[in-house]
């Protein structure tokens, strides 16, 4: 839905009016505040709650999303209708206009404290390339498991870090006897889901809405080497457990209604607590830019598993939801773009060729990706940027 802001929002922006995603913000010499993102500017809702012009919002006082993302969906509604209301009416322009802050001049920073992050593989071009280059030739290269339920692994909160963070070159063991820096490190682009409400007890995939908030742009580094030899007995640990940069800004469900889109057929059909009734493939399109070239343009409304889909298995056992949990969705590979080096190169066959004759087939030191993902209507969600630095 259109929205006319008369905050001026520049072409090509992926902050327009209807998309107002939340996240905490400083500027020099002052504590970080919670925000909306609008064009080039910043809305202080600390400042809007301490003047009265966003009544009964509390927990904008913290320099922190938590407090907001566990009052559940009635206060997540009730505050965008009231920003779409202040942002859209003139007449609301002079107790707005004070708390308005350039883009330019605040430091972004982690937008919420997250409590558990669990990191899914939900694409099947990503997993049908990884099993084509390790499976052996005869054996189908996606194991019968992975079409029964979205597979994961439980990753670090502590290695969540905020866009621009930088990003150190693991090191650890890369075969036997050999210890030192990884030499294939990747990316992996990625659509995170920030969970809200809390439970203590199985959530079905019609209670997504009640429960997630919203969803952030996410690159899971991994060091390629380190985890195809620690995880052949039990799964990834020191290689994916280093950096997962995510964007600044938390997008709310709402601003992508737009977006949704029917997912890939499920054959054969999964489990019935994982039966989805409604639409929930996200029509996303990636970019991702390695020194500033664009080397891949992965689609997330291809994604196999969607995010009710990963609610509802996360807590299926009776596993605890928290407030701050992230739930990743997997590298985002398409039939032409796939997501991450290891699938471009061919795990190292076929390097990257990038402008005055060079060339990758992993990460090295001094190199810059960005993520980027937009809408089809613009909504955007900021970008992870990350530059590698030697140990």
């Amino acid at each position: 839905m259109a929205i006319t802001s008369w905050v001026w929002v520049p072409g090509g922006s992926g902050f327009p009016g209807w998309n107002l995603p939340f996240g905490v913000f400083s500027r020099r010499g002052e504590l970080p505040r919670v925000g909306v993102a609008i064009g080039d500017h910043v809305v202080d809702l600390d400042l809007l709650r301490a003047t009265g012009v966003l009544p009964n919002s509390a927990w904008f006082a913290a320099g922190t999303l938590n407090w907001f993302l566990a009052a559940g969906p009635e206060a997540w509604r009730s505050t965008r209708e009231r920003l779409i209301e202040l942002l859209s009416d003139e007449q609301h322009r002079p107790a707005v206009m004070p708390a308005l802050v350039p883009m330019s001049e605040v430091l972004l920073h982690l937008p919420f404290a997250v409590a558990d992050l669990a990191c899914f593989q939900g694409s099947l071009d990503h997993t049908t390339n990884m099993g084509r280059m390790f499976r052996p030739p005869t054996m189908d290269p996606v194991r019968r498991n992975w079409r029964q339920m979205p597979v994961a692994h439980h990753g670090r909160a502590g290695s969540v870090v905020v866009s621009g963070t930088p990003i150190v070159r693991p090191s650890g063991q890369r075969g036997e006897a050999d210890v030192g820096p990884s030499m294939k490190l990747d990316i992996g682009p990625e659509i995170g889901y920030v969970v809200g409400v809390p439970a203590n007890h199985p959530v079905g995939t019609k209670a997504f809405r009640d429960h997630v908030f919203g969803v952030v742009l996410v690159n899971t580094w991994r060091a390629q080497d380190l985890l195809a030899w620690e995880y052949q007995d039990l799964g990834p640990f020191t290689g994916r457990a280093f950096a997962t940069t995510i964007s600044p800004w938390v997008v709310p469900l709402d601003a992508l209604e737009h977006a949704r889109t029917t997912q890939p057929p499920q054959q054969p059909s999964p489990p019935g607590y994982l039966t989805v009734t409604e639409p929930w493939g996200l029509d996303l399109a990636l970019e991702v830019t390695l020194n500033d070239e664009v080397i891949s343009r992965p689609p997330y409304g291809l994604h196999y598993w969607t995010g009710p889909q990963l609610l509802t298995h996360t807590t299926v056992s009776g596993a605890q939801l928290r407030t701050g949990d992230l739930l990743t969705s997997g590298p985002i590979s398409g039939p032409d773009d796939p997501g991450t080096l290891l699938e471009m190169t061919w795990n190292g066959k076929n390097p990257l060729r990038l402008p005055k004759d060079a060339e990758r087939v992993f990460l090295e030191d001094g190199d810059t990706v960005t993520i980027t993902a937009k809408s089809a209507l613009g909504v955007g969600l900021g970008e992870v940027t990350g530059t590698v630095r030697s140990p």
